[in-house]
């Protein structure tokens, strides 16, 4: 189970990635590039964690109820085992990529 700092530092990291600032928008793209919906997937993951969160916190103040929070964390849960997946896609297509022979 993660504890609270690996998680804070998680978000830390992606947050740090979602910078508007860092990456500039191409100019002559028909539809979103492939960065763009990865750097929204991420953004939706940070948001689901941000609220998993808030509702945790709102919980230990007696503010909102348990079944709130089990699916805000379930939420999470689900978009970040997603984005694990596309990310072990990607890596196993680069390396697919890189055994071919030129």
């Amino acid at each position: 189970m993660a504890s609270p700092t690996i998680a804070a530092n998680a978000y830390a990291s992606l947050a740090r990635l979602m910078d508007p600032g860092a990456a500039g928008k191409s100019s002559a793209a028909a539809g979103p590039s492939f960065g763009d919906l990865l750097k929204d997937a991420m953004g939706n993951v940070v948001d689901s964690g941000r609220k998993s969160d808030q509702q945790t916190a709102a919980m230990a103040t007696g503010k909102a109820n348990v079944m709130d929070v089990v699916t805000a964390v379930a939420e999470t849960d689900v978009k970040i085992s997603t984005l694990v997946s596309v990310r072990d896609k990607v890596i196993s297509a680069y390396e697919d990529i890189m055994k071919m022979s030129i």
